[in-house]
């Protein structure tokens, strides 16, 4: 009795462990970089981006004050797919030298700038600016606690308002940013490390006297008076034949903060504990299910078993009932089983990114400091596992008598990848027309068509061929030359009803989780609690089983001998959930008014749940097939 007990605190201690480790550690993704005194620093500027679009643009879309020369960061696969255009920008820092009202340019607007700045006010975008690899954020004070400050990813473009006893809406930009760069020093070398990047932007009608020139002096600030820009009582108006003034300040802080630990605060900006109490209550639950069902299973065979095996007398083995029954044509090929085959080695293709994936980022190699990161190493790892994916439906497919391999082998490296790359290239041209930084350009495309060309299907045939050159998997029972007729089932046994209601679990073991990741992704938030992500993954795929075989075995009791497609579909109706799940959450949470907008948000959530589907499909699959050949392997069949 001790033994359940033991196993329930050593599965709690592995969740413990692995969520701090994924919450407190991180490898930083980029080394370390000292900076003396008057060490030039290069702010850099990143795109724009809004939550009401969802279509980011290039900084210098926006006719913002520019360098001499721009030029390019180079960008990873990830970063290009993400749609990150990081170029070098015209403001000007030197460590641990304070700077104040420093122009940068002095521009005047015409009908058609004065209108491209209207239009991100309007939809809300906001500026995105590296420096040292980190984020510039907005300190915001939280107004359900005090002395806590929430930090948002970049400043407003700009705010509409209106003036005092004038109900005309006004549009105002943000022409006057005071930046803060907090260092940690060392106090042996007196060198110091960068730790942190915050902005206050301010609109301001910045006044002077006489003509404009580079030596005008402004009387709105003035370092030399010490005057300095605190409020936007007299904003920036945007409309044509305005002149806008763009102005800096720099302060610098020294922080207690170490450079090992200077993404904490970005990383844990949005926390609350009720968002821990909600993932630890539902997996629980979700545990606490799966025991109950795995036991209840393992009662039941148990049980089933020894009565099948004490059948002595003919007669007796004549009235069996139940599961046993169907033996003769429980392993018969399924129909369509070339596309079951196609779908179940994609699956493992899936399974086998996605493990590897979670285990590099609980590890901390994915930080989010790595920039592009993440996106880049799930593409080379599906790329890869294309190995896998080749051997599963060979193996699968010769063990349905199937002899054409090579057919197989091409729809498995075609048939998912296609759909998808379709969809991802619809959704391209769409954001290509919005002229959009995040449309994937030629050449990034090039290199994607090379990585599945080039790479992935060649893979995919080598664990074919090495796969259907394997021994085929006999079944433990044989098969009877003339198929049984599946009785009249009852309504709770259609298999509409099982597999839509055998979805429902699955996707409750991850829908609070999937609460934060659209929210991340959709709401441009950081994620990195990769180490509950996991522990969410390790109950998905023990729920996927569960159901999956729970269902499987009321089937085979009612002598539907049809299992194979119904156990993929059991699980993998969970996908519908997920989808379903999306667009409640596209309504309730989201405010994109565009058709484009929104034909991105669904077309990326269609990609999401196929790849779901595909992944809790073969989950539910392969332990269905191993259930069915465990327990008919394991009685005496006359």
């Amino acid at each position: 009795m001790a033994r359940g007990p033991l196993a329930f605190q050593l599965w709690i201690s592995v969740c413990l462990l692995l969520f701090f480790r994924a919450r407190c550690f991180y490898l930083p993704g980029v080394a370390p970089q000292d900076f003396q005194n008057g060490d030039p620093l290069n702010p850099k500027v990143n795109k724009v981006t809004s939550t009401k679009t969802q279509l980011p643009y290039s900084y210098y879309s926006l006719p913002y004050c520019r360098p001499e020369h721009i030029v390019d960061s180079a960008e990873n696969l990830g970063e290009v797919l993400r749609g990150d255009r990081i170029e070098n920008s015209p403001y000007e820092f030197k460590m641990r030298e304070p700077q104040m009202c420093n122009v940068v340019c002095h521009v005047t607007l015409n009908a058609k700038t004065a209108k491209e700045f209207k239009e991100k006010i309007d939809d809300e975008y906001r500026v995105n600016m590296i420096l040292d690899n980190l984020p510039l954020v907005v300190p915001v004070p939280r107004p359900d606690q005090e002395n806590s400050l929430v930090y948002q990813h970049g400043f407003h473009v700009g705010l509409r308002g209106q003036y005092a006893g004038n109900k005309d809406e006004k549009h105002f930009i943000n022409n006057h940013l005071t930046f803060t760069v907090k260092y940690h020093k060392d106090p042996m070398t007196e060198s110091a490390r960068i730790v942190g990047f915050e902005v206050k932007p301010f609109s301001v009608k910045h006044e002077y006297e006489g003509e404009w020139s580079k030596k005008t002096r402004l009387t709105t600030c003035d370092p030399h008076a010490k005057r300095t820009v605190t409020s936007s009582e007299s904003p920036q108006e945007v409309e044509d034949k305005k002149e806008i003034i763009f102005t800096y300040d720099v302060e610098f802080q020294e922080s207690d903060v170490k450079w090992a630990s200077r993404w904490d605060t970005y990383l844990l900006m949005a926390d609350d504990q009720i968002h821990w109490f909600s993932i630890v209550n539902s997996l629980m639950i979700v545990l606490f299910l799966s025991g109950m069902v795995a036991m209840i299973m393992l009662r039941t065979l148990y049980r089933d078993i020894s009565k099948y095996n004490q059948l002595e007398t003919q007669e007796e083995a004549q009235e069996e009932t139940g599961w046993k029954l169907v033996h003769g044509d429980v392993f018969r090929p399924p129909s369509n089983s070339d596309l079951l085959c196609v779908y179940v080695g994609t699956g493992v293709q899936f399974f086998g990114m996605i493990l590897v994936t979670m285990l590099f980022a609980v590890l901390g190699f994915l930080s989010p400091s790595n920039r592009g990161g993440l996106m880049t190493v799930m593409l080379l790892l599906w790329v890869f596992m294309g190995l896998f994916a080749g051997y599963s439906s060979a193996r699968l497919y010769k063990m349905f008598k199937g002899t054409e391999w090579k057919k197989i082998t091409l729809k498995t490296a075609f048939m998912f990848p296609a759909t998808v790359f379709a969809i991802f290239f619809v959704l391209n041209a769409l954001i290509w027309g919005e002229k959009s930084s995040g449309a994937v350009p030629f050449g990034t495309m090039f290199a994607l068509v090379f990585l599945w060309f080039g790479i992935s299907v060649p893979l995919i045939f080598v664990g074919a061929y090495v796969g259907f050159r394997k021994p085929a998997i006999e079944d433990p029972v044989k098969t009877n030359k003339i198929p049984r007729q599946v009785p009249e089932q009852a309504w709770y046994m259609n298999s509409a009803f099982s597999i839509l209601i055998g979805g429902i679990l699955p996707f409750g073991a991850v829908f609070i989780e999937l609460f934060f990741i659209l929210t991340s992704i959709w709401l441009h938030q950081f994620y990195y609690i990769f180490g509950f992500l996991f522990i969410v993954f390790i109950i998905l795929i023990i729920t996927c089983a569960e159901i999956t075989i729970v269902l499987c075995y009321f089937q085979l009791c009612s002598e539907d001998y049809l299992w194979w497609w119904r156990s993929y579909l059991t699980s993998g109706s969970s996908a519908l959930y997920l989808f379903l799940y999306a667009a409640f959450y596209f309504f309730t949470k989201l405010d994109i008014k565009k058709p484009v907008s929104g034909a991105l948000y669904f077309g990326y959530m269609l990609i999401a749940s196929y790849s779901f589907f595909v992944l809790t499909g073969t989950i539910g699959f392969y332990a269905c097939f191993w259930f069915t050949r465990l327990i008919y392997s394991s009685v005496k069949i006359d």
